[in-house]
């Protein structure tokens, strides 16, 4: 199953079309995404027994993010090793999270203001919770798991590594800096969902490239650390760590800059646009 957000409501993707959740429910499910994915077990059963109507076509433009107002949204640092190895660190003994602001979050395309600073690129594997959990081992995470989308854990270095400790926080949550979609995919829709090539490209360069197989810690691990501590709720949204290749460890740094295009894709789940452009102040 493919869960989007169409025009602000709350879709199915069907072929190269979309299929109105509410609408072809007769309202047994909200047009709201949040509403629809905090009833997610409910409507993977009713999408998978109906008989769905002809979908309707929609443009690239027509997508907001899959998850557009999640409750929490948790990332994860230097999760690759070539990543842990730029950056100057030795491999991690656990996971080490931090949060993005749920403000931050956009859909898969579209324009993103550029605040002053070095803004960098992080192209991520995201997790999307299901349901409400607590105290998940790592082999039933799946269990738990609405579906995988395409992310970028857009950061501003200066604020981010300003101070003692560093501002991870506010460097990572300007407005646009949690771009994600173009939709939620099923694990089911996967050939393998724990090893997907993901690639960057800034313009025609192509900055990043791995695999998730890569991972330092899986999305089971990721999921048993972050529940041993605090529940998660449906929507929530577990970035789940960049690869090698991030713009502030190149000799010389590389930062995004105004005009730039950053498409991110992931194999299986989609691929997402970005054009930058100077943030004015007020």
């Amino acid at each position: 199953m493919r869960f989007a957000n169409v025009r602000g409501r709350a879709s199915l993707l069907v072929g190269d079309g979309a299929v109105d959740i509410a609408g072809a429910s007769s309202d047994q499910f909200s047009h709201d995404p949040m509403l629809a994915l905090g009833r997610w077990e409910e409507l993977v059963v009713w999408a998978a027994a109906t008989d769905l109507p002809c979908p309707t076509p929609f443009e690239s433009a027509d997508l907001g993010a899959p998850v557009p107002r999640p409750r929490q949204v948790f990332a994860v640092a230097l999760n690759y090793r070539p990543h842990v190895q730029e950056a100057g660190y030795a491999d991690p003994e656990a996971p080490l999270v931090f949060t993005k602001f749920p403000s931050c979050i956009t859909g898969p395309y579209g324009t993103i203001g550029l605040p002053p600073g070095h803004v960098d690129w992080e192209i991520e594997l995201v997790a999307v919770v299901g349901r409400e959990a607590a105290h998940v081992p790592a082999a039933a995470a799946a269990e738990v798991l609405a579906g995988l989308t395409v992310g970028q854990d857009l950061s501003e270095r200066l604020l981010q590594l300003s101070g003692r400790p560093a501002q991870f926080s506010l460097g990572k949550s300007h407005p646009g800096f949690g771009p994600i979609g173009p939709a939620v995919i099923t694990l089911d829709e996967l050939a393998d969902p724990d090893d997907l090539a993901l690639t960057c490209h800034l313009d025609d360069e192509q900055v990043q490239a791995s695999r998730t197989g890569s991972m330092i810690f899986s999305v089971g691990q990721l999921v048993e650390h972050i529940t041993a501590v605090c529940p998660v709720f449906a929507g929530d949204l577990i970035f789940t760590g960049t690869p090698g290749g991030v713009g502030n460890r190149r000799t010389p740094p590389l930062f995004i800059a105004e005009g730039n295009e950053l498409v991110s894709s992931i194999e299986g789940l989609g691929e997402m646009r970005h054009r930058f452009l100077r943030r004015h102040p007020g």
